[in-house]
């Protein structure tokens, strides 16, 4: 069965493209390495709530949005294969060993996670 990586991250307006730029970018590097889809999406429709939401679990700041990404693999023993594949990959070393402060995004507000997939129905 399927195996989905699950992330969310505030990023700043003003440095979404950027975080297009580099989503695409590692996206690609991701699918060549064996993951079967990429998904990075800037919210549209999501208000703070009662008691948790998008906004409060990022502490949303003013003049940011929230991205909601996942990774399909064919099964966890897949993912995790890929995703060493992929921190391996010299073309990530600029992302991922960049300083934090040249990030386009605030990572300390990103949470992320593996996920089993329970219910899936497709058109």
């Amino acid at each position: 069965m399927a195996y989905v990586d699950g992330y969310v991250v505030p990023v700043p307006l003003a440095q979404l493209a950027a975080y297009r730029r580099l989503a695409r970018k590692g996206g690609k590097i991701w699918i060549e390495h064996g993951a079967l889809e990429f998904h990075e999406c800037a919210a549209d429709d999501v208000k703070p709530g009662k008691h948790t939401s998008f906004p409060q679990a990022v502490k949303l700041k003013d003049g940011e949005t929230v991205v909601f990404s996942w990774i399909v693999f064919r099964s966890r023993k897949d993912r995790d294969r890929v995703n060493a594949k992929v921190m391996a990959d010299p073309r990530m070393d600029s992302m991922v060993n960049a300083d934090p402060k040249d990030w386009p995004f605030d990572g300390k507000r990103m949470f992320w996670g593996g996920f089993k997939p329970m219910v899936s129905l497709v058109r």
